[in-house]
């Protein structure tokens, strides 16, 4: 188990970059650019957190992000991870990293569209379209700037954005940043979606339907069928973010298109993170070779992003041959998901709706969440908390995530920290 000293050390005084230590929020905002009522109650906010020896966010590991990590020099289980596969360190990919470097080094030097394209950058997208069942992928500098690009590349200020409630941050901003008129339906609520469309079909706008085919909070899965069925029937385009599908979801980790049983070329725009089940980072938009030429030649975050990193390309290219040629850590993650499941349940805990290996604990309030992500760390494992406005007030939670690379011995672990605190509310 972690030191309390560890801990409370760290939790009594997060940031970390302040030279003098802790400061009072006057001293951090006042008079200066930070000086506004929001600014004052975010850092309120945190502030009370801190008071209460409850901030557990961004401890600083030292050693590889995965199951098994290492914070103040000490064991650490971890169960926030989205490492799904638990392929962060597998040496096929690690080697693949140090060839690409060996050959390429750090950095590319440059843009995709100027100097900063690798044979590794064209293998790569062709591989990884052909794992997803496209016909073109592109490599963006994370999965936010995959949505970003997408959205503002093909929606504009007359057309009309449909989201799902629950799409990530990225969907949202790259709607705001296009102009476009958008609108919500109720989660996974087809009927509500379909009555938002029925409205607006026959107009002169065209309409873009958004969704996560895995949502990170719940960890439940967009019904990808509906969704094409009603696109086809009120004409409109469908975008589907695979962050947490990809890997993880269908034959061989191929996504959410190949767990519904629906043809890649029915979803008009694949989006995703490649830091998740993929241990390494950059994001992608899959599609039409057409859409993905555009794209790379009209969208602002491609032409003015550095290029992804040779190191980081080709660990994504060799995580797609390890995911298809080594199924035993899908099997584990499946495991260990089931497993994860049931001990929730077990503990008397309401673990959500989740079809996947996130597995919420939803707790009520945010001072909940984050006495009881604390009080975890006394027991060497940490596990993120949500609070509102993350998630819908009264909805916080720990996100537990289960791995190939936990074990029996983590489980154990978990399942006598959460008894244990539960009981203490008692």
């Amino acid at each position: 188990m972690l030191t309390s000293d560890a801990i409370t050390g760290y939790a009594s005084n997060p940031f970390a970059t302040f030279p003098s230590g802790r400061r009072s929020i006057d001293e951090i905002t006042e008079g200066g650019l930070l000086d506004t009522p929001a600014v004052r109650d975010w850092f309120g906010r945190i502030e009370a957190i801190r008071d209460a020896n409850a901030y557990t966010f961004g401890l600083p590991l030292g050693a590889r992000a995965a199951a098994a990590s290492r914070f103040a020099g000490q064991h650490l289980t971890v169960f926030s991870t989205y490492g799904y596969l638990g392929l962060n360190g597998h040496p096929r990919i690690t080697g693949a990293a140090a060839d690409a470097i060996a050959r390429w080094g750090t950095s590319t030097g440059g843009a995709r569209l100027l100097t900063g394209t690798i044979e590794l950058h064209l293998d790569t997208e062709r591989e990884l379209a052909g794992y997803l069942g496209t016909e073109a992928a592109a490599l963006f500098a994370n999965g936010y700037d995959a949505n970003v690009a997408a959205i503002t590349g093909v929606v504009g200020r007359h057309d009309i954005a449909i989201l799902d409630e629950k799409a990530h941050r990225s969907i949202i901003d790259g709607c705001r940043l296009a102009g476009a008129r958008t609108m919500k339906f109720r989660h996974n609520d087809m009927n509500h979606l379909e009555t938002l469309l029925a409205k607006h079909a026959g107009s002169d706008s065209r309409v873009l339907i958004a969704v996560d085919g895995v949502y990170s909070m719940d960890g439940d899965i967009a019904p990808l069928e509906d969704l094409v069925r009603l696109k086809h029937r009120y004409g409109a385009f469908l975008l589907l973010d695979e962050s947490h599908a990809i890997g993880v979801v269908g034959k061989e980790g191929r996504g959410t298109a190949s767990r519904a049983g629906v043809m890649a070329d029915e979803v008009d725009i694949m989006t995703g993170s490649l830091g998740k089940a993929f241990p390494s980072g950059g994001g992608f938009v899959a599609g039409s070779r057409g859409l993905t030429m555009f794209l790379q030649h009209g969208t602002s975050p491609y032409m003015f992003s550095s290029a992804l990193t040779p190191a980081n390309t080709a660990a994504i290219r060799e995580t797609i041959r390890v995911v298809v040629e080594e199924p035993e850590h899908r099997d584990r993650m499946d495991a260990n998901t089931a497993r994860l499941m049931s001990l929730v349940e077990s503990v008397g805990l309401d673990g959500g709706v989740t079809e996947t290996p996130i597995v919420p604990v939803i707790l009520g309030s945010s001072e909940r969440a984050f006495g009881w992500a604390r009080r975890l760390l006394d027991f060497g494992v940490y596990a993120s908390a949500v609070p509102f406005p993350a998630v819908p007030e009264g909805q916080a939670r720990l996100r537990l995530c289960a791995t190939a690379g936990h074990s029996a011995e983590d489980f154990t672990r978990l399942e006598t920290a959460l008894t244990t605190i539960r009981a203490e509310e008692s």
